[in-house]
């Protein structure tokens, strides 16, 4: 049981360093420092892009149009903090 603890911890925060590159990444591309059409930077976008957007698309269905500002990831790892927060408060005591 508490491998499996560790485990979904150490998801939620690969999760998060995921949502992080995939904001990096549009960042970087949007002010031309990296060309979307280099294959690497393609894949990875995508990858990045297949990961992330089932959930932010979510998330945005909730959020007011603020123009061209996209607060979605914001909110998504504020979710998983508070998600991994919850798990070593509640969960962990019990595991322990």
């Amino acid at each position: 049981m508490i491998a499996i603890f560790y485990l979904i911890l150490q998801i939620l925060k690969l999760y998060s360093y995921v949502v992080v590159a995939n904001v990096v990444l549009s960042w970087l591309i949007a002010f031309n420092v990296l060309n979307a059409s280099n294959r690497f930077v393609y894949s990875i976008l995508e990858l990045t892009y297949r990961l992330t957007d089932p959930i932010l698309v979510r998330i945005r269905r909730f959020l007011p149009n603020l123009g061209s500002l996209d607060i979605s990831p914001i909110i998504l790892l504020l979710l998983i903090w508070f998600i991994e927060m919850c798990m070593k408060l509640y969960i962990a005591p019990l595991i322990f």
